[in-house]
């Protein structure tokens, strides 16, 4: 089935005042022709009668979005509110109430697995990345359950599965290893890892094996590093260099990476060097507290290294502030960093959506384009920037040229808010 959406914002320029300094994103009014999923055409003015019509009314299309770290396996989402305890030991204190919560939960974890999902694309997310419990509690279940229900959506939306050894890999001892190696073999995408250092207390063993399973499976790598400081340093470097050694290409994705907050220039560059050249994948929450924790986004960006908003829990035991929000995520985002001007606002669009804004530094169009899988959203906007500073609403959500929400919005244009 074809469609067709008539009337819809697209960035084209920005202008520029005398000192060369950007002062309006320019739109302009497009039609878009969708042909089994992909873009086909974009022009002023289309004609396919066999196409069904969608009416944006001006509203601005943008990527639909990527939600690169999330645990659909563990949430408090849909049911009844609970406040996290407080951490004493840290993740340790963490770990300590899964031994018992997960089995709690065990009889509602599809079910709210299911309504996060549901939540996550009627907020414009058409990607979804999950890490998914594997330990001594649940052993493999939770791979299995997740697995056979994000099948469901295969015609829906992608997503990717991460083994996630959340109560570590080597401090339950080398049955656990073996159990650990089962789930690989479940149609996951990526090896997890966690704090090799504080959590699993050897470094090198913890690394290697992360590494050498995902050379022998053909999976990514996501590792979840919180040590901070030299120690999250090492543990950075030691897994490029384990990356080097088994000559690793596939994707690598380091989370929240609290090492890289408050380190100097030049050893941030040298690292960034070494980051970019492996394509690894920078996820960051945008975490905000007394210890250096906010991770340098946009010095990281600027030396060449990926870097993604991500939300990862939505109210469980460890957080009850997560929304699955990202036009919020990347509201707080400016906020945190002091942008307000419409270039840096309009430049922020792409850590949600894998890359993509939708001009380049230079004013270029650059989204969308003939062949590209029509995953987008319309929102009551008239820029980038303008939807980031007043977290404008979402009305449309399609994926692969499906419409998975359209909704009735009293249009504001440039008064949303």
């Amino acid at each position: 089935m074809n469609q067709l959406i008539k009337n819809v914002r697209l960035e084209v320029s920005y202008n520029y005042d005398d000192n060369q300094i950007v002062i309006k994103t320019n739109t302009e009014i497009f039609d878009i022709l969708i042909k089994n999923g992909v873009i086909s055409k974009i022009d002023k003015n289309i004609d396919c009668p066999d196409a069904t019509i969608i009416d944006a009314k001006q509203q601005l299309m943008i990527p639909a979005f990527k939600e690169m770290h999330t645990h659909l396996d563990k949430t408090y989402f849909g049911g009844e509110w609970i406040a996290p305890m407080p951490a004493e030991n840290g993740v340790f204190s963490r770990i300590k109430e899964e031994e018992v919560l997960l089995k709690d939960l065990e009889s509602v974890t599809e079910e709210r697995a299911r309504h996060l999902i549901k939540h996550y694309i009627s907020l414009g997310h058409t990607h979804i990345r999950t890490h998914v419990n594997v330990d001594p509690t649940v052993g493999i279940s939770h791979v299995e359950l997740i697995t056979k229900l994000l099948k469901e959506y295969d015609d829906v939306i992608t997503y990717e599965i991460v083994a996630f050894p959340q109560h570590g890999l080597y401090r339950n001892g080398q049955e656990f290893i073996t159990l650990f190696e089962q789930a690989l073999s479940l149609g996951v995408t990526h090896v997890g890892g966690l704090d090799p250092a504080m959590v699993d207390k050897n470094i090198h063993q913890s690394l290697d094996t992360i590494v050498s399973l995902a050379k022998k499976y053909d999976l990514g790598i996501d590792i979840h590093l919180h040590d901070a400081d030299t120690l999250g340093l090492f543990e950075i470097h030691h897994l490029l260099d384990l990356v080097e050694q088994y000559d690793f290409t596939n994707n690598i994705t380091l989370s929240h990476v609290f090492a890289l907050a408050g380190i100097s220039d030049e050893e941030l560059k040298k690292l960034s060097e070494r980051l970019k050249k492996h394509n690894v994948l920078i996820a960051s929450t945008i975490a905000i507290g007394e210890a250096p924790v906010t991770l340098p986004i946009f010095d990281l960006d600027r030396y060449g290294v990926k870097v993604a908003v991500v939300h990862d829990s939505l109210i469980d035991h460890w957080s009850p502030f997560g929304s699955g929000d990202t036009i919020r995520k990347l509201n707080a985002l400016a906020q945190r960093f002091g942008l307000i001007d419409e270039y840096s606002l309009s430049q922020t669009l792409k850590f949600s959506n894998g890359g993509i804004n939708l001009l380049d530094e230079k004013g270029q169009m650059m989204w969308p384009k003939v062949g590209d899988e029509a995953n987008l959203l319309l929102v009551d906007a008239i820029s980038s920037a303008h939807m980031i500073a007043r977290r404008a609403p979402i009305s449309t959500v399609i994926s692969r040229g499906n419409i998975l929400k359209e909704e009735e919005l009293e249009l504001k244009g440039a008064y949303w808010g």
